[in-house]
């Protein structure tokens, strides 16, 4: 099957396999004496992901949301960004915001996003993503956004809270909505953003009895929210996070240091309570995990050897990915190609969604005026 392209139509529905049913297949004498058939009908859906450029990628970032990126390119018609204009919120060096920028394409292009299968671009490469939000800034309560769960955590934790910040999830919707994206990867714990989203969107069709904005819907992805080394949720905001591209020895110092209990060596250990644990799983083969479980709740082992196992298997996950970055970074013009390329594309069917938008709200934009 080859994956759809950004000029597609999303969720369109395509059979792409339909084989007659073998011999081998016990049938009736009436049922081989008709043709039989069974055909794999796929529905090629729009999918769209974002990730901050706020620093460096790491663990939590790769099980939670790349791995399943990748995964994706191969089935389904696929739209990353680069989310620069969110990490303006955290982000205040120029140089330090483009130094970061790049380094997200670097590490998903040696992680295996194929830029022939999927777009790879700059969120501020579309500006028309600012319109859109400002436009549903004008149909959306206040109160909606006051519920958010990840404002409230932020300003928690200490980051300064701005109207960027308190206003995210009007630019995070818009993002989805202005490419009519069907599906959009996310944990358990961000599915509140998709639920905000198609709220809004909701508002917007209604005020202006329209169908303009097409509901997204949240992907779940299998893995559940990673632990940092604090055992809090792996994020850049906490500082408890294993760098996806560190060089070994620094990550098997940080892997070593993921927080554990204290229960002796002898005593029988609750793997589901465990940290290093819930990494481990998400790296390792299914036997492996389950030999692992046994020996927690068996007893006679240490954290040290898990942390060690999970040291290796993180350096066998990346080993391959470390190589290829390490020629990428070497020839910047390609990265910038890439980027430039996919964002020209992207903004093409952001430019389609918005004539649609400025029609059915009275906005007029002049022939003069740029596309």
């Amino acid at each position: 099957m080859q994956p759809a392209t950004a000029d597609d139509t999303p969720g369109i529905v395509r059979v792409v396999r339909i084989s007659p049913i073998g011999a081998k297949d016990a049938l009736t004498a009436d049922a081989l004496a008709a043709l039989s058939y069974w055909a794999e009908v796929v529905r090629i859906m729009r999918i769209l992901s974002g990730i901050q450029p706020s620093g460096k990628l790491h663990l939590g970032n790769y099980l939670g949301a790349i791995r399943q990126h990748i995964e994706l390119q191969n089935h389904h018609e696929c739209l990353f960004f680069i989310a620069n204009l969110h990490s303006l919120t955290t982000v205040n060096d120029p140089q330090r915001l483009a130094d970061l920028t790049r380094d997200v394409a670097l590490d998903y292009l040696a992680l295996g996003l194929d830029p022939g299968k999927a777009l790879l671009f700059r969120q501020s490469d579309v500006p028309e993503v600012t319109e859109l939000t400002w436009i549903l800034a004008t149909v959306t309560g206040k109160g909606l956004l006051d519920r958010a769960h990840s404002y409230k955590d932020k300003v928690a934790h200490g980051i300064t809270p701005t109207m960027g910040l308190y206003c995210y999830p009007l630019l995070m919707a818009a993002d989805i909505l202005i490419y009519r994206s069907n599906l959009v990867p996310v944990g358990r714990d961000q599915v509140q953003h998709i639920e905000m989203t198609q709220d809004i969107a909701g508002y917007f069709n209604n005020t202006y009895h329209c169908d303009a904005l097409v509901r997204p819907e949240p992907k779940l992805n299998d893995a559940a929210v990673v632990p940092g080394l604090d055992g809090q949720k792996m994020s850049k905001s906490y500082g408890n996070t294993i760098d996806l591209f560190d060089d070994p020895k620094s990550a098997r110092k940080r892997i070593m240091a993921i927080k554990t209990d204290s229960t002796p060596v002898e005593d029988p250990k609750d793997p589901d309570k465990c940290n290093v644990f819930a990494i481990l799983r998400l790296l390792a083969a299914n036997d492996e995990t389950r030999e692992w479980a046994r020996r927690y709740r068996a007893g006679g082992m240490g954290y040290g050897q898990v942390k060690t196992r999970l040291s290796e298997l993180f350096d066998q996950t990346m080993a391959s990915a470390r190589e290829r970055r390490q020629t990428l970074a070497a020839d910047p013009d390609y990265i910038e190609d890439v980027l430039s390329t996919a964002g020209r594309r992207a903004r093409a069917l952001a430019q389609s969604v918005m004539h649609d938008v400025r029609r059915a709200c009275g906005l007029t934009v002049s022939a003069q005026s740029p596309q």
